[in-house]
């Protein structure tokens, strides 16, 4: 069907507790993530606002105010799970980056 839409979607119930998860029980994993993929290390919070099929996006606490991040997925996601192994992985790519390059 032409112009018909066939993006994944996410319900409402879904985003909000991935959201809530997130932001409740991860915020210091956020910050890492925007700290090393979003090349802020200056950044003093981040706040998962929202995903979709293609990305996660941050709100992000910098010396200027706040700033939106979005990080693009390195898989294919469509369900919750794709969502937890896709934040996973970009956590792990965060990580090992900040130890690659120290601060100094």
């Amino acid at each position: 069907m032409a112009g018909h839409d066939t993006t994944p979607q996410f319900t409402e119930d879904v985003v909000a507790g991935v959201l809530a998860h997130m932001n409740g029980d991860h915020a210091d994993d956020s910050l890492v993530i925007c700290h090393a993929l979003g090349q802020r290390r200056d950044a003093t919070a981040a706040v998962m606002t929202g995903f979709d099929h293609e990305a996660a996006i941050f709100d992000v606490t910098v010396p200027e105010g706040v700033v939106e991040m979005r990080f693009e997925w390195d898989r294919p996601v469509v369900n919750r799970t794709d969502v937890r192994m896709a934040v996973v992985a970009m956590f792990r790519d965060a990580q090992a980056r900040l130890e690659a390059t120290p601060e100094r």
